[in-house]
């Protein structure tokens, strides 16, 4: 190589060197590179929202091409198309989507840990320090941990805004909000070009699980659309499993709502459902798990929304997908202000009810009479008892004396009206050898014995038939109470679950995977019962298959019962318990069979009134007992 040549080598490789370090990128387009690969996955993980689909892939493959050899552009050239392509896509708004990166902002008091995002200005996650999650390992363990509300990836909380500009619609959930936090309060602002700006203001208070929620519209008038809500809320929530019985929790988790100046509703918990409430005022909508709810009340009320529950196989790991799509009102001005209550937290009476306009309904207490009774009657007389006491069993113990002393009268009226066709055997035997295979004659003979006798074949059922509101209420109120959540009691870890005494390792179909004890003891002091109570009646003129319901009727039940809160059924064994007490007590000890005797001995005598319902029946056993002898002869022709 002469010596020409070697100067020509050199000088091209120092030409090379030159032209790459000018054409390299400098550090800010290196970033610049990194944000919009960021974004770009982070669109696509995220779900669509509404905004203009075409446009935005139109834009994305725009930028794709646009950062592909960033080496041929300058820095400035690189900002003021991005500035362009963001300002096609969030117009006066554009600035918010460029060059901030997610932070994380932590608002806390004694009962919530809640982490706040700038970008969207939105709930990302919600510690609820004083309640923990339970549910089941792989080696069928009872477990627990922390409990989080609102903080599934596929969580949205964002506000669509309906600009003027070629009718555009900006996702508040891909913006970066300004923020500031002063004490308890954190504000978000979402700056505008032209000054203006849209913002959260989130204020938590010690002792609270609500915080004030309040939406600010400052010089916006000549941004958002002019139309009577063109602002609207996009709520989706991926419900957390947080209990144990999971079957219960996805039955009584759904959308609640409330239209302004009428009473609640509810999406349906056995299925997926919708309700369109589009320009009717709403005025609140919650999110509620069996025990836990977040909820948005408006001090006036939203426009109007659309809601939906979206059921999921069982199998999936959240237990339902909730939206909600609230139009927000907003009078246009140089300022504007919505207020809300935000509440996030258990689904505690008293604190639902501080908080008014019939909140306590998202409680899955029941409806109508039942639900009447569980919110005014039963629920009272537990929160009276745990003041006292301040433990949820012995609550259940007092609660089933207290009902059973409350409707003894019922039951002594059963049990003596019992005695008294227990007197009257010995006049049945003689009708049964008389009318032997005479079954509709026994039974009209049977009516009249009563009757002379004064004695009603249905007063021992009327007390049972008053007592089934109390039964039917009960049935709702311990899987609804939060107070029963996770309490013990004997081999019970949770009174709002069923109480597992041994996982079998496999199912068995209608009945579970499990056993529960309380149920078992339940059934069988049942079938103890119905023994003792009727052994002394007779039971001889009884359909025998209505005589084999009763034995029957337990082991059905032991099917349903089986998944079941077992603090039902811890009340249901105490309260049979209780049963067979009052029975031996009462028949034992304050019935005497001598004076039963001679007081229906003295009905005898009494004249007897013409009409009743005896009389009634009478007279139909006399018509069937015609028809049946008039067929008999013209079977006989």
């Amino acid at each position: 190589m002469d010596r020409n040549t070697a100067i020509g080598i050199v000088l091209l490789f120092i030409l090379f060197v030159i032209w790459v370090f000018i054409n390299s990128p400098t550090q800010e387009e290196i970033e610049a590179r990194k944000l919009e690969r960021e974004r770009q996955e982070a669109q696509r993980t995220e779900q669509p929202t509404e905004m203009d689909t075409a446009s935005q892939l139109e834009a994305d493959t725009v930028t794709e091409d646009f950062i592909a050899e960033p080496s041929t552009i300058d820095t400035a050239q690189l900002k003021s198309e991005r500035m362009s392509q963001f300002r096609s896509l969030y117009g006066p708004f554009a600035n918010a989507a460029m060059g901030v990166q997610e932070e994380e902002i932590i608002l806390e008091n004694e009962h919530l840990r809640i982490v706040f995002s700038n970008l969207g200005g939105r709930i990302k996650e919600v510690w609820v320090k004083k309640h923990l999650r339970s549910f089941l390992s792989e080696d069928m363990e009872e477990m627990r941990d922390s409990l989080f509300l609102m903080d599934h990836p596929g969580d949205r909380f964002e506000y669509f805004l309906q600009l003027r500009q070629n009718n555009m619609t900006v996702s508040t959930g891909e913006l970066y909000f300004d923020h500031q936090l002063q004490n308890n309060t954190l504000v978000f602002r979402l700056n505008a070009e032209n000054g203006g700006y849209f913002e959260q203001r989130y204020t938590i208070h010690e002792g609270s699980y609500a915080l004030d929620y309040q939406l600010n519209f400052v010089n916006l008038q000549n941004i958002l659309a002019n139309e009577p809500a063109p602002v609207s809320l996009n709520w989706v929530n991926y419900l957390n499993k947080l209990e144990q019985n999971t079957g219960y929790e996805r039955y009584f988790s759904t959308v609640y709502f409330k239209e302004d100046s009428r009473r609640s509703s509810y999406c349906s918990c056995r299925r997926s459902d919708t309700e369109n409430k589009a320009n009717t005022p709403l005025k609140w909508i919650s999110h509620a798990n069996q025990f836990f709810n977040s909820s948005l009340v408006a001090k006036e009320t939203f426009h109007g929304g659309f809601l939906e529950t979206v059921m999921l196989d069982e199998s999936a790991e959240e237990l339902k997908i909730l939206r909600s799509r609230l139009d927000i009102p907003i009078t246009m001005g140089n300022t504007s202000s919505f207020d809300m209550t935000f509440y996030i937290g258990p689904n505690d009476f008293e604190r639902l009810q501080l908080i008014g306009h019939d909140l306590t309904d998202i409680v899955p207490f029941g409806w109508s009479i039942f639900g009447t009774i569980n919110r005014w009657v039963v629920r009272p007389m537990f929160s009276t008892l745990m003041n006292w006491t301040n433990s949820p069993a012995l609550v259940i113990i007092l609660l089933t004396l207290i009902v059973k002393m409350a409707l003894y009268p019922l039951t002594y009226k059963m049990l003596y009206s019992q005695a008294k066709m227990s007197a009257l055997k010995p006049h049945m035997e003689k009708l049964r050898e008389k009318f032997k295979g005479d079954q509709q004659k026994m039974q009209m003979e049977t009516m009249k014995i009563y009757r002379e006798f004064g004695v009603n074949p249905l007063g021992g059922c009327m007390p049972m038939v008053l007592q089934m509101p109390i039964w039917f209420a009960l049935y709702r109120f311990f899987p609804a109470s939060i107070e029963f959540r996770q309490e013990s009691f004997l081999w019970a870890s949770d009174l709002s679950s069923y109480d597992a005494i041994v996982y079998l390792g496999f199912t068995i179909p209608f009945y579970g995977a499990h056993i529960s004890l309380f149920t078992l003891l339940w059934a069988g002091t049942t079938v103890l019962y119905t023994h003792y109570n009727t052994k002394h009646m007779d039971m001889n003129a009884v359909n025998p298959m209505m005589k084999n319901i009763q034995y029957f009727m337990p082991i059905m039940f032991l099917f349903f019962f089986n998944s079941f809160a077992s603090g039902l059924t811890a009340y249901l064994f105490v309260s049979n318990l209780v049963n067979i007490a009052q029975i031996v007590v009462t028949k034992n000890f304050i019935f005497d069979e001598e004076k039963i005797k001679a007081q229906l001995e003295l009905n005898k005598k009494k004249p007897k009134k013409k009409g009743g319902f005896q009389a009634r029946l009478e007279e139909v056993l006399k018509e069937q007992q015609r028809i049946a002898e008039e067929r008999k002869k013209k079977s006989k022709k």
